[in-house]
């Protein structure tokens, strides 16, 4: 970490000395000298950092680095601030010409004396390096930790997303779980509380049980709750409540945010008394106190419900199974053949281990004693090995030697996962400690997350590459260690969304409170860093009491303060109470995230941060941008999504690092497929030429606008609203520019079934044939959101696509849009919503070889569709959705030997009696018998939404 901040602030220096050096003066040769030392202070810490845990001494010495490395960088912010702008703005006017000329030779007088502060702390430090590199015996010409191309090297397995649903060994008591569960010798609720130590696989195996097919057709109402150590148990039954109305297709009670405690339990045991038979989760419990006022919520009927319960506590086991029926399932290690057989995997990828790996390798896996965790996280440690390296292999396990000789596990595989961290390359390590911002349990936005790193300056520049794409870099190595979790994936396998083990976030938090990474406050009162806040992080907190009085407010100390940033819904007054405080005294602000806050308005404060590279306000109530958005002239990021903003002032051109642009909101709040209200820009739009993602500009002012968008030619995400007829042709000679772009969405003017048409169809008769064929090649993702008259030519040639969303296209019958899509060679997800108006729809032979999920909506004249055998051979999931003339399943369906899912909603009555026509020896039955799960939504005479699902002969009716 130390020497990821001393790398950034020698080049920081360097900057200085480049393009300021004019406005240093005499401090020009002070700055080179520590410029210098700080460059040999990098070389020593690769190597000095990994080993600081073995000594105390080596361990406040780089404290030390480190603290001054943040000084200089302060120093040199400071500096910015108080003179670089005179060169650029200059002076006006003889007072006024006086009076800066006093304040700078004060300012410089100041930065002078700071400089030659921090020069006598780097000449200590440095004798210090001296000391410790001959006493150590550390040759900082050999570095002892991976480079960025080394670590790329070795990785044999960039695309590895290590699941946990993949352990071995799992299989046998999950069966044995399931018999548990199914056991129909009573009528009671029965609890099931599988108990063990972190890192065991507890909430895996349950995860398993819980989504295994014949549970689910047994109990039709199901939950998941993670409770975790810090429960709030108000926000915990107010979650609870919102699943269960969601699972059920129910308008969620807008009272329960003031409901109290007795009340929210109430509103959970009426609804699962009305709902059937249920089975829920409550994942990692900590105390026994939560079973005990639970359990009240928790009808018991006669239906034979359970609840399953994954704790590492033996007494909150023991607590919650009291009655007969009830069981405690202790969780053992893996044995020696699994616990090698899950080593392998991770390694080897299945494979044999090498023989010259052998003894190493059996020696290294005995220290793991069977805990999954610690086996897969130091099997993450060895794949970045080359395995033709038997010394590099050694070395991991002489390291392991003394370290898991203790008597806890736990303490012996926190051991492990801090080895790990180690052994990163010091780029990942600040991009792991990171993810301490982030509550326990938190699922983690991974795009979001990437975004902050870069904000941060976690993530270098790399020659080819796009910053972005070097950030996904990053987080693909993290993933492939089993440091993070991938726990959904986008399309190709992006991760969606990850998550980081308790266990390792246990082992992550004690290394951020060390090197003063992150501060985490709720509000409630607590011991803050002796050293400067630099990254300030505000949970969620309930209670607003919880907000400390003025007179302990004034020791904050937030001078220092690069982020601020809030996580998850927190107390509005509390939140407020901190965002003052920090505009306050915060000058140096880089990162401010405010997502979700309730702000009206933008405080004026915030266009004083000139440092600010990332600002957040997605979600709030901002209603418009004040033309001061220009001083932000560092600012990278700026979201407005989701906020009442629909207009830019012409300042926003001033922002000449903007990257990211995103300002949007939902025409229909409920329904995506009526697409985004977008922004109205300048007219000089194409001037923000570093602009990577465009979200979404409002076209209607006319071609002016869309031939700006030709002007962004780094532009990887476009999304466009309200496009005129007229100007199709215009945004097809832009977009042959747009040579990056991976995402497109282009919506025409209008809504629903009255957009007006999107005219795209000029691309190949207003190119040459030597640019027509590299025409979007890039494209990842298309939206279109209007009527087609015909489909454009060129989505055939998009080689690349992936996935395709063409909501009301209304496309005529003799222009069948899978006659001109079906051989695109990766399209993988399909979006038709009102998108045809013709009777038939046919997936011929060959065709859609990669697509897994298909979404058909909207499509009243469909009334028939066939399904050759080798078409769609891949399929997944299957939704029909408002298709009221479709009079049978599609012929063929039973070629669709991969399809997990068939969802029907609102479906014509006549197809409605055909599916649920589950005598054994129907056709439709024969038809259907090779698809796990089938889910029906239909509207009840009371007006209510129901869904059934359907498994083999057995069905279940649920509230929707």
């Amino acid at each position: 970490m130390a020497e990821t901040v001393v790398s950034f602030v020698s080049d920081r220096l360097a900057t200085l000395l480049r393009e300021e050096g004019s406005l240093l003066g005499g401090l020009q040769q002070e700055v080179e000298l520590i410029k210098d030392e700080l460059g040999h202070m990098r070389a020593f810490l690769k190597v000095a950092e990994p080993k600081e845990d073995d000594d105390p001494r080596l361990q406040e010495w780089i404290k030390q680095v480190r603290e001054a490395a943040y000084d200089i960088e302060d120093v040199l912010d400071e500096f910015v601030l108080r003179f670089a702008g005179y060169r650029h703005h200059g002076f006006c006017g003889s007072l006024q010409r006086i009076l800066k000329a006093i304040k700078s030779l004060r300012a410089r007088h100041q930065v002078a004396s700071e400089i030659q502060s921090i020069k006598s702390r780097i000449k200590n430090i440095s004798e210090g390096r001296q000391r410790y590199q001959a006493e150590f015996g550390i040759d900082d010409r050999v570095t002892g930790a991976s480079t960025m191309n080394d670590s790329w090297r070795y990785s044999r397995d960039d695309a590895l997303l290590v699941e946990e649903a993949k352990l071995v060994g799992i299989d046998q008591p999950k069966q044995h779980l399931i018999s548990k569960l199914l056991e129909a010798d009573d009528h009671q609720l029965k609890v099931i509380s599988v108990v063990g130590m972190a890192g065991l696989g507890k909430t895996t195996l349950v995860k398993k049980v819980h989504e295994d097919p014949d549970v689910r057709k047994n109990f039709p109402v199901r939950a998941w709750v993670t409770v975790s150590q810090t429960c709030d148990f108000p926000k915990l039954l107010r979650d609870l409540i919102r699943q269960l109305h969601e699972e059920g297709k129910q308008p969620v009670p807008q009272s329960i945010e003031s409901m109290t405690t007795a009340e929210l339990k109430k509103i959970v045991k009426d609804f699962l008394q009305q709902a059937g038979r249920y089975a829920m989760v409550f994942d990692d419990v900590w105390e026994v106190e939560f079973w005990n006022v639970i359990k009240f919520a928790l009808p018991e009927g006669n239906y034979g419900n359970r609840v399953m319960l994954t704790t590492r506590k033996a007494d909150v086991a023991s607590a919650s199974c009291t009655e007969s029926q009830d069981y405690v399932y202790k969780m053992e290690p893996l044995s020696i053949e699994d616990s090698w057989t899950l080593f392998c995997n991770k390694i080897f990828k299945g494979n044999r281990c090498p023989a010259h790996l052998m003894d190493v390798a059996k020696a290294v896996l005995d220290k793991c004693d069977g805990l999954p965790l610690a086996i897969l996280a130091i099997g993450g440690l060895l794949a970045s090995k080359d395995v033709s390296r038997i010394d590099e292999w050694e070395m991991i396990q002489h390291s392991l030697g003394g370290e898991l000789e203790g008597t806890g596990k736990l303490e012996r595989v926190k051991r492990i996962l801090s080895l790990s961290y180690n052994d990163l390359p010091s780029y990942l390590k600040p991009c792991l400690l990171y993810l301490t911002i982030y509550p326990e349990d938190y699922p983690i936005n991974c795009q979001r997350l990437i975004l902050l790193w870069i904000a941060e300056r976690f993530v270098e520049w790399r020659d080819g590459m796009s910053i972005e794409d070097v950030a996904w870099a990053y987080l693909s190595e993290l993933i492939s260690r089993s440091l993070i979790q991938a726990t959904k994936v986008f399309y190709e396998g992006t991760p969606h969304t990850c998550r980081i083990h308790d266990l390792l976030r246990e082992v992550i938090l004690i290394k951020s409170r060390e090197q003063n990474m992150v501060t985490v406050t709720t509000g409630q009162p607590m011991t803050w860093p002796s050293e400067k806040v630099r990254r300030l992080v505000l949970h969620s907190s309930s209670n607003s009491s919880n907000i400390q009085n003025h007179q302990q407010r004034q020791f904050y100390s937030f001078e220092h303060l690069r982020s601020f940033i809030t996580v998850s819904s927190t107390n509005p007054l509390l939140s407020k109470t901190f965002l003052s405080e920090v505009l306050k005294s915060s000058k140096l602000l880089k990162v401010l995230e405010l997502g979700g806050e309730e702000i009206e308005g933008t405080p004026n404060e915030i266009f004083n941060l000139l440092h600010l590279t990332y600002l957040d306000l997605y979600g709030t109530k901002l209603a418009r941008v004040p033309r001061a958005i220009g001083k932000l002239q560092h600012l990278e990021y700026l979201n407005l999504g989701d906020t009442g903003v629909r207009e830019l002032p012409v300042e926003i051109l001033k922002l000449q690092k903007l990257r990211h642009l995103i300002v949007f909101k939902r025409v229909d709040p409920s329904d995506s497929d009526y697409g985004y209200h977008g922004f109205k820009g300048p007219s000089k739009l194409g001037g923000l030429l570093a602009l990577q993602r465009l979200d979404t500009i409002d076209a209607s002012s006319g071609s002016v606008i869309v031939k700006e968008i030709g002007k962004l030619t780094q532009l990887k995400q476009l999304y466009i609203t309200q496009l005129r007829r007229e100007d199709g042709k215009e945004l097809c000679s832009s977009l042959v520019n747009l040579t990056s772009l991976r995402q497109l969405s282009v919506a025409s003017v209008g809504k629903g079934d009255d957009h007006e048409i999107i005219d795209l169809n000029h691309h190949h008769s207003s190119l040459s044939s030597s640019t027509s064929w590299s025409f979007l090649q890039s494209l990842h993702v298309l939206m279109m959101f209007g009527r087609l008259e015909t489909m454009p030519g060129w989505i055939t040639h998009l080689q690349n696509l992936v996935r395709l969303d063409l909501p009301w296209s209304g496309l005529r019958a003799e222009q069948d849009p899978l006659e001109s899509l079906q051989h695109l060679p990766n399209l993988d997800e399909i979006n038709f919503s009102g998108s045809y108006q013709g009777e038939r729809l046919c997936f011929k032979a060959g065709g859609f070889l990669k697509l897994k999920r298909l979404w058909l909506r909207r499509m009243e004249g469909l009334r028939w569709m066939t399904v050759e055998e080798g078409a769609c051979p891949n399929l997944r999931r299957l939704v029909l959705y408002q298709l009221p003339s479709l009079e049978d399943l599609p012929s063929g369906i039973q070629h669709l030997s991969h399809l997990q899912e068939l969802h029907l909603y609102a479906v014509s009555s006549r197809m409605m009696e055909k599916v649920e026509n589950q005598e054994e020896e129907s056709e439709n039955y024969r038809r259907m018998t090779h698809i796990p799960e089938i889910v029906i939504g239909f509207c009840a005479d009371d007006g209510k939404w129901r869904i059934r699902r359907l498994w083999g002969k057995k069905k279940k009716t649920i509230l929707a």
